[in-house]
C-alpha cells in the first residue's frame, strides 16, 4: 500500500537476518549477532540468580551451543527464542549442579559506566543505579525477569519474551504497566532516591 508506514524491525527480525547471514559464510555477523543479543541473555541469565562467573560461563557454553546447533534451527526467525531458551535452561543446570540458589543482587559492575565521567559523576550514578536495582528486586519474581528483559532490549519481540517468560502475549504489555506503578511507587516513597 503506498503511504503506508514499513513495519518496524523487531529484535527477533533484526536476530534472524544476521543469522541467516552467518549460516550463509558471512562469519562476521555471528559477532553482530552476539554483540546484539548479549545484553537481553545476560539478563535472562541474571535473573536466575547466577553469580557473575557462572553467569558468563553460561552465556559462553549458550553461544557454543549456538554455533554447534546452527544447521539444525530451521526457522531462523526463532533464533532469539531458542537462544533465551538455552541460555536459561542452561543457567537451571548451573544451578541445580550447584545444589543451591542464593539470591544475589547485581553488583555495581553491572552498570557500566562511561571512563570518561568525573569520579562524583561516576559515584553519583553508581549510587542511583544500586538503589534501583534494589527496588528491582524487591518486585515479585515475575515483574523482576519482565522487567529486566524488557529493559535491555532496543525493540523488544514480545511473542519471543511472551514465549521464554512463560506469558501469554497480550499480558506483557499490562504486566510491564502494573510492574512500572509498583516501581514508581516504590521509588517514590524511597526519601533517599532522586531518580538519580
Amino acid at each position: 500500500m503506498i503511504g503506508a508506514d514499513p513495519v518496524p524491525e523487531t529484535l527477533a527480525s533484526r536476530a534472524a537476518t544476521l543469522f541467516r547471514g552467518y549460516r550463509g559464510g558471512d562469519e562476521a555477523r555471528m559477532a553482530d549477532l552476539i554483540e546484539l543479543l548479549t545484553p537481553i541473555l545476560w539478563h535472562t541469565v541474571r535473573s536466575q540468580r547466577l553469580d557473575r562467573e557462572s553467569a558468563e560461563d553460561v552465556l559462553q557454553t549458550t553461544w557454543f551451543a549456538l554455533v554447534r546447533s546452527s544447521d539444525s534451527i530451521a526457522d531462523p526467525q526463532a533464533v532469539l527464542q531458542w537462544l533465551i531458551v538455552t541460555a536459561r535452561r542452561e543457567s537451571w543446570r548451573v544451578v541445580k549442579r550447584a545444589d543451591r540458589l542464593e539470591p544475589r543482587e547485581f553488583e555495581d559492575d553491572d552498570v557500566v559506566a562511561p571512563l570518561r565521567d568525573l569520579p562524583e559523576e561516576m559515584v553519583l550514578r553508581d549510587d542511583g543505579a544500586s538503589r534501583l536495582w534494589q527496588h528491582i528486586t524487591a518486585l515479585p519474581a515475575r515483574c523482576q525477569a519482565l522487567l529486566r528483559v524488557i529493559a535491555f532490549a532496543d525493540r523488544p519481540d514480545y511473542a519471543a519474551v511472551a514465549k521464554s517468560l512463560g506469558m501469554p502475549v497480550g499480558s506483557i504489555g499490562p504486566t510491564r504497566g502494573r510492574c512500572l506503578a509498583k516501581l514508581r511507587q516504590s521509588l517514590a516513597a524511597d526519601n533517599s532516591w532522586e531518580g538519580a
